[in-house]
């Protein structure tokens, strides 16, 4: 298989080099962090002239090191390993096996030749701890499975059959090695009950692991959809679970969210300026992942393309939420909702997904909401259909979902 160069992560590693910060890198399992420190990572130190016993990997998953998931024997180990006053760059991958492993990165801290990079794929062990036990002394860097562009770079389809193929399976990385459409269904079916779900329910000793199976099903068959815990205890109770409480779906939804499977967007009033906390939005952070779930039964595509835009969005680094826009009319006052509203910085951008726009009637029909803004700000609308980018008669920036993945720059 062509080595997948994912630059995009190599050089945030890169230019935290040697920052006096511990560099945690999250993300989903198996999308390919290992890989970015062990082997890519790795290789740069070694072309850049760092010894090859100065770099110390451990992977923390590993049987053969199961003995430095105690704290003071890794330690131990590490300290063992620093022989001179040159820099040495630790690489522990999934630390979260290490029993207070905060404690020991701290201490690492202190050593003024140890450069720290470990991994992880849960966020509650690691972003949140990164601000209060690293003492704002760690740097995160999220992984995300392949984005478009970095499919693209290694398959041998063309275009149009590369999207099909990356709307129905994703882009976890080891997929990329898989010829048969078989293979790649297996691969993700136990991906998601063997190694995502087993994890969540063994590492919260999760009691009703029917209840949480069954709310994956459901978060699935609505993805981009407005939900609220309300409406998913409701729709248990309709499947016959009348005990079930809100606090447990708020617990398994909260499970889900911290092994990285699932995104929550949250909706934001727009000419109000203010979250709308009862509804939301759940998406996958992979879509091969969500279509496995639900046994690769058509879905609607809008919703797939919606899912794959926001991961897009996620992954360059903006804020995203679900836009509500209100129009007066003389019949009262109507919410629009507008996809994704996103944020970076000073930037913001007002982005609708369609899977086309084939009549005028569809194009005034998704602009509508963005024209009631307000403000002018950039206003953009991405279809399914590999099209040149054209604008509306009201200024619109209309613009393929090719163009729109493969581009970085494409909505600026």
């Amino acid at each position: 298989m062509q080595e997948i160069k994912r630059d995009i992560y190599l050089n945030k590693l890169i230019n935290a080099i040697g920052n006096r910060m511990i560099k945690v890198v999250t993300g989903i399992r198996r999308s390919g962090k290992s890989y970015l420190l062990n082997n890519l990572f790795k290789n740069y130190l070694l072309e850049s002239g760092v010894s090859a016993d100065h770099i110390i990997i451990l992977n923390m998953d590993e049987r053969r090191n199961i003995s430095y998931r105690d704290p003071d024997t890794l330690d131990e180990y590490i300290r063992s390993k620093i022989k001179d006053n040159e820099m040495y760059y630790v690489i522990i991958d999934e630390v979260q096996f290490v029993a207070d492993f905060e404690s020991v990165l701290n201490g690492f801290l202190n050593m003024h030749n140890l450069d720290v990079y470990v991994s992880g794929s849960n966020s509650k062990f690691l972003s949140n701890d990164i601000i209060t036990e690293f003492r704002g002394r760690g740097q995160q860097i999220r992984v995300y499975p392949l984005s478009f562009s970095e499919f693209m770079s290694v398959t041998t389809l063309s275009k149009s059959d590369a999207l099909t193929e990356y709307l129905r399976y994703g882009g976890m990385p080891l997929l990329m090695s898989m010829k048969s459409d078989e293979a790649k269904a297996r691969y993700l079916k136990d991906l998601f009950e063997l190694t995502y779900l087993k994890d969540i329910i063994e590492r919260n000793n999760v009691l009703r692991d029917d209840v949480l199976d069954e709310l994956v099903n459901i978060l699935a068959s609505a993805v981009g959809s407005l939900t609220s815990v309300t409406k998913l205890t409701n729709t248990f109770k309709s499947k016959g679970v009348k005990e079930l409480s809100k606090n447990t779906i708020i617990q398994y939804l909260d499970y889900l969210l911290d092994s990285f499977l699932i995104e929550k967007v949250s909706r934001y009033d727009v000419k109000g300026k203010k979250y709308i906390q009862t509804l939301a939005k759940y998406y996958f952070s992979d879509i091969g992942l969500h279509n496995a779930r639900l046994n690769f039964r058509q879905q609607e595509e809008n919703h797939i393309i919606e899912n794959v835009v926001y991961n897009e969005l996620i992954r360059r680094g903006f804020n995203v939420d679900v836009g509500i826009v209100e129009i007066r009319n003389g019949n009262g006052i109507k919410r629009f909702e507008v996809d994704f509203v996103c944020n970076e910085a000073s930037r913001r951008y007002y982005i609708q997904v369609t899977t086309h726009l084939d009549t005028r009637e569809k194009t005034l029909q998704e602009q509508r909401p963005l024209l009631h803004i307000g403000d002018n700000f950039k206003k953009i609308i991405i279809v399914r259909d590999d099209i040149k980018p054209w604008y509306t008669e009201e200024g619109i920036l209309v613009l393929g979902l090719y163009d729109f993945l493969l581009d970085n720059d494409s909505i600026l």
